[in-house]
């Protein structure tokens, strides 16, 4: 009967190993939330800052994608849409006179965005400073304004 004797000798050896304890300690756990609060700390004013810069890029994006769009539509017609036309047409041919002779098949854009904030880009032609003005208002939707209400402007883009 080795196989007996050799049974209680393995019983005895298993209950002398007692598994490792696994687990956080506190001290653990406090220095990684003080490491993750420090980068957000460092971190979160940058991206927090950066979201209106975005949104100003993207409607001066738009306004230059709305100028290349109209150069075509001048180029294929002989004028800009009036004011009364507006941006649609660039994406439906205008029923209002002036009808355009050549407009091109599934237009020139696919549709017309909202500015950033929601609000519909202000198309004038003739414009006041061109042969047409295009203009988001800014984040709070009415003329004028400074920092993140000033209007965004055709006419004066950075190049």
């Amino acid at each position: 009967m080795p196989e007996h004797r050799c049974f209680p000798s393995f019983l005895s050896r298993l209950r002398k190993k007692s598994p490792p304890e696994e687990g956080f300690t506190l001290i653990e756990i406090m220095v990684v939330i003080f490491i993750i609060a420090l980068l957000a700390a460092l971190v979160v004013p940058k991206i927090v800052g950066r979201t209106e810069e975005a949104k100003r890029t993207s409607a001066l994006t738009q306004i230059r994608e709305f100028e290349n769009a109209l150069s075509l539509y001048h180029l294929d017609n002989g004028s800009y849409p009036t004011t009364e036309q507006g941006l649609a047409a660039l994406v439906k041919k205008p029923t209002l006179p002036p009808e355009p002779n050549s407009y091109k098949p599934g237009g020139y854009i696919s549709k017309i965005p909202k500015d950033p904030w929601g609000h519909p880009y202000i198309y004038l032609s003739p414009g006041t400073h061109g042969e047409f003005d295009i203009m988001s208002y800014g984040a709070d939707g009415a003329r004028g304004g400074k920092g993140n209400n000033k209007d965004i402007v055709s006419w004066d883009l950075e190049k």
